[in-house]
């Protein structure tokens, strides 16, 4: 998860991730962000996120960031 925060916060550094629920919802994140966010997640956790998972919940906190990530690593 520090890793996830990591590079949330080189993302966009003004939020608190570990309490915003709403990323996506409360317009914290924009299309960019997600772009630059999918890339570095792909690197980061060695997994590919395909499109279908590219949504407000996948991304909407880094809670749920991190499970979509675990089971992307589980599903490899």
């Amino acid at each position: 998860m520090e890793e996830l925060i990591e590079i949330l916060e080189d993302i966009q550094p003004d939020i608190d991730y570990e309490n915003c629920e709403d990323l996506i919802d409360g317009h914290h994140l924009d299309s960019l962000s997600i772009l630059s966010l999918v890339a570095e997640l792909e690197d980061a956790f060695d997994i590919t996120i395909p499109a279908i998972e590219i949504i407000p919940a996948n991304f909407n906190s880094a809670k749920s960031m991190m499970k979509m990530i675990e089971r992307l690593q589980e599903e490899g």
